[in-house]
């Protein structure tokens, strides 16, 4: 069966695009195609783009909640190293870790959640 939709971009609301997408930057290494104060956006290369969107009032999403809100998926060569230099970043490491070392969780600058993984 072929695809009817490919998808091309994954958009985040945030508070501050500009902040989001030098973040994401540096922890994918994928260039900043747009930056102005309502949007920014990621080129992803081989893999959907990421786009940060302004919303005004925006609030963070909080981890752990039982909404469980989207969040991005990481693939990295080993855990604890790139964690280490991701909270160097900016990032944070919230208290409830439920991956017991098959992943870890970590929130971006604006509280968003997103995991590392092996892919192990």
């Amino acid at each position: 069966m072929s695809a009817l939709a490919k998808i091309s971009t994954v958009v985040i609301e945030c508070g501050d695009p500009v902040r989001l997408a030098e973040f994401y930057s540096k922890v994918t290494g994928h260039e900043i195609t747009y930056s102005a104060e309502e949007y920014a956006s990621l080129d992803g290369g081989e893999y959907p783009g990421l786009a940060f969107v302004r919303i005004e009032g925006y609030r963070a999403p909080h981890w752990p909640d039982d909404r469980r809100p989207a969040h991005l998926d990481f693939t990295v060569a080993d855990l604890e190293e790139a964690a280490g230099r991701i909270l160097a970043l900016g990032a944070s490491k919230p208290e409830f870790q439920p991956g017991k070392d098959q992943w870890v969780v970590l929130t971006d600058p604006e509280g968003h959640p997103f995991c590392l993984t092996t892919g192990a």
